[in-house]
């Protein structure tokens, strides 16, 4: 098993919430130089390392210190089921994986599950544009003032609109979900 390297990820994280490197170094108290040989694998990150990069990015740390059992060949471009990483802020009831390799395209796909009986209560809103899928289960997704029942078969979209969901049937849930630009 080997420990795939996050610069790639970090990097595009960083962009995405719109930082710069010396932002980044003013938040974490390291140097502009270290922060972009990490980005670029020429330094690593301790554990330590990691978990001030997943709290300041608010990921899971499990995100960026993924470990692989992919042949070479498959890295970058093939996502096994055991391989995939967990992603999100941690909701009670919701559990979510990459499916995408990495964040570095301009898009990413998530795998959701959200437990029975589980509730978002607060409504989020992100700037994206994003298109669920239901695999299986059944879903309550208010989009606003709107409430929508989602089951299997089912696919919605978010444009920059504030949603909430919840699953009060006996069952999960099952979502693909695909976000532009990506946000985790």
């Amino acid at each position: 098993m080997t420990t795939l390297s996050p610069g790639a990820d970090l990097r595009a994280l960083r962009k995405l919430r719109g930082m710069t490197l010396t932002d980044l170094s003013d938040i974490s108290g390291r140097s502009v130089g270290w922060l972009s040989q990490v980005e670029r694998d020429i330094s690593t990150l301790t554990d330590e390392d990691l978990a001030e990069m997943a709290r300041i990015y608010k990921v899971p740390v499990s995100m960026l210190n993924a470990e692989s059992t992919e042949v070479e060949a498959e890295q970058g471009r093939i996502v096994r089921a055991g391989n995939r990483r967990e992603v999100g802020a941690r909701v009670d009831g919701l559990s979510e994986t990459l499916l995408s390799p990495d964040l570095t395209d301009s898009f990413e796909v998530i795998h959701s599950v959200f437990a029975a009986g589980s509730t978002l209560a607060q409504f989020k809103e992100r700037p994206t544009q994003e298109v669920g899928y239901i695999v299986s289960g059944k879903l309550d997704l208010y989009l606003s003032d709107d409430k929508f029942t989602l089951g299997a078969g089912d696919s919605f979209r978010i444009r920059e609109e504030s949603f909430r969901w919840a699953n009060p049937y006996g069952s999960a849930a099952i979502a693909i979900w695909v976000m532009s630009p990506p946000v985790y």
